[in-house]
């Protein structure tokens, strides 16, 4: 099998590991297993496994509430991952993140964020970082399009192009800010053009198409890499869940979604790798090597304990007396 085969084996695992996990997710919050909200990311894997294929371990990312793609393709624990959802002390915040606030530094994983727009300043802080330190990371900022048009995406889009940060914003534009349709508030859904009136590189893909996906990221990363600055990707998608889980979707007919899921990322690739040898047995394999991991991800977090009432304000930045 040719070493680009190879390449496309691991695409589609790390996006078939991102989806298993979050249809877990989904039973497990059901049931009601895991405490707190959960965003799911289900339909979208293209864009994070695509983005993070072209990123270095010591690269950054900011992440959004609907997080665990982007965490699972920049290489997040999922034992680590699926106990901190569990709210136990194994989990990569101790329990007391949960699902919108999972970070990882040692992964240049800057945080999954509960705020609209919230990791944008973030990104562009971790970009400057880069150049006061004078190394060649890059970071790549994840958001919605309903973050478009709060103050801090054009604020980091602004001051990442005035000072020429190695930032790449990727917008995942998957048509609904919470249950509101992006024309709805938005006269000029071309989000792309938006990068103009700051004098930025942009380009507008298919989501869906995770060598697409890559091949965009690709340009845009080393770009930044070289000193060339920032580029804004906005990457059309679709999300297959609610905009949580247990919300009643009412925002959109079954026939917009059956249609979207006819342009499902992993059975595109799925597609091309069985035209290019892959059988159905291997398939078959791959599904049950990540399902039995997710399974032992599982078992960990409800083996694990709680963490202790006494440890609740620890860990904690917070400010007294005008000192941190």
């Amino acid at each position: 099998m040719s070493s680009y085969n190879e390449y496309l084996i691991q695409l589609y695992k790390k996006m078939f590991t991102i989806r298993k996990f979050e249809q877990r997710v989904s039973r497990l919050y059901a049931d009601g297993e895991l405490p707190g909200f959960v965003h799911l990311y289900i339909g979208e894997e293209a864009v994070a496994v695509g983005v993070c294929a072209n990123l270095n371990a010591d690269d950054f990312i900011t992440s959004t509430h609907r997080g665990h793609g982007h965490l699972i393709a920049k290489g997040g624990d999922v034992k680590l991952m699926m106990a901190e959802l569990y709210g136990k002390a194994t989990g990569y915040c101790k329990g007391k993140g949960g699902s919108m606030h999972i970070a990882d530094m040692n992964l240049g994983i800057l945080g999954a964020n509960g705020i609209v727009g919230g990791g944008l300043p973030i990104a562009v802080g971790a970009g400057y970082s880069t150049r006061l330190r004078k190394t060649k990371q890059v970071c790549v900022a994840f958001f919605g399009d309903g973050a478009t048009n709060e103050g801090t995406f054009h604020e980091s889009m602004n001051m990442a192009s005035a000072w020429n940060l190695p930032v790449v914003f990727v917008c995942e534009n998957n048509n609904f800010g919470v249950s509101t349709r992006i024309d709805r508030v938005t006269r000029n859904t071309d989000l792309a053009k938006r990068a103009v009136g700051y004098g930025m590189p942009s380009i507008t893909i298919d989501g869906n198409d995770v060598l697409e996906v890559e091949k965009a990221a690709k340009e845009a990363i080393e770009r930044a890499r070289s000193g060339e600055g920032p580029t804004f990707i906005v990457a059309n998608t679709f999300r297959h869940h609610g905009h949580f889980e247990g919300e009643v979707v009412t925002y959109w007919d079954k026939a917009e979604l059956n249609a979207w899921k006819e342009k499902d990322p992993i059975k595109r690739l799925a597609e091309r790798l069985k035209g290019e040898g892959v059988t159905e047995d291997e398939l078959k394999i791959w599904d049950k090597e990540i399902s039995d991991m997710l399974e032992e991800a599982i078992s960990f977090s409800r083996d694990s304990a709680y963490p202790e009432t006494s440890e609740a304000l620890e860990d904690l930045f917070y400010v007294e007396g005008g000192k941190a």
